[in-house]
């Protein structure tokens, strides 16, 4: 019998975070454009909450599907029994409690972002110094960032759950997977070929 750890979407969500540097440094460029007309505070805000709050409240209320990927979703029907158990440990509280603490370490971030952001004003030049632009741009990167380190962290989670546990888990109906999680994208019979699951298992089975 394969370990849940072997499902390769879960793997590939943590490598999501190797998109998290990308997305910081891309936050700092345009924090670094034209001149600040508002107090450091108030631009701060205005990032962290482009950046911070649509994410921290869908993992609140409604987390991530995490069998999805780029734009498609497995069609929650064609979930396994063990999918299915994967979904509980994401919507616990746990992970709502690991989703503010992300929130909260992101936000930190953001501030030293803020805060060596003129060291690299130089090369930011070249763009329209549009100060209210650039700070929305600084927001959306942000974001960008937060979905790849809240959608890892909430997957990690699972990761670290033994097999006496993970085998207790009643798993989540159809009709909980579908109140209770956001599923973005278009519905699929399948995400990762058969070929990729296979050497997934190989892999982690090994």
């Amino acid at each position: 019998m394969h370990s849940f750890r072997s499902e390769p979407i879960l793997w590939i969500h943590v490598a999501g975070l190797a998109t998290l540097p990308i997305f910081l440094v891309l936050c700092l460029f345009f924090l670094s454009v034209g001149e600040p007309f508002l107090p450091v505070w108030m631009e701060l805000s205005l990032v962290a909450a482009i950046g911070v709050l649509p994410l921290l409240w869908m993992q609140l209320r409604r987390p991530f599907y995490i069998f999805a990927l780029l734009g498609i979703a497995l069609k929650p029907e064609n979930l396994t029994e063990r999918q299915r158990k994967i979904l509980c440990l994401i919507n616990t509280k746990l992970n709502r409690i690991l989703a503010l603490v992300a929130a909260v370490l992101s936000i930190w971030v953001l501030w030293h972002l803020f805060q060596i952001a003129p060291l690299v004003a130089s090369s930011a030049k070249f763009l329209p110094q549009w100060r209210s632009l650039a700070l929305v741009l600084a927001g959306l990167a942000f974001l960008g960032s937060n979905l790849f380190l809240q959608i890892p962290v909430s997957v990690m989670r699972v990761l670290v759950t033994n097999d006496t546990e993970f085998a207790g888990i009643e798993p989540l109906s159809l009709e909980k997977i579908k109140q209770d999680f956001t599923i973005l994208g278009v519905r699929v019979n399948q995400i990762v070929p058969r070929l990729l699951q296979s050497l997934f298992r190989i892999n982690t089975d090994s």
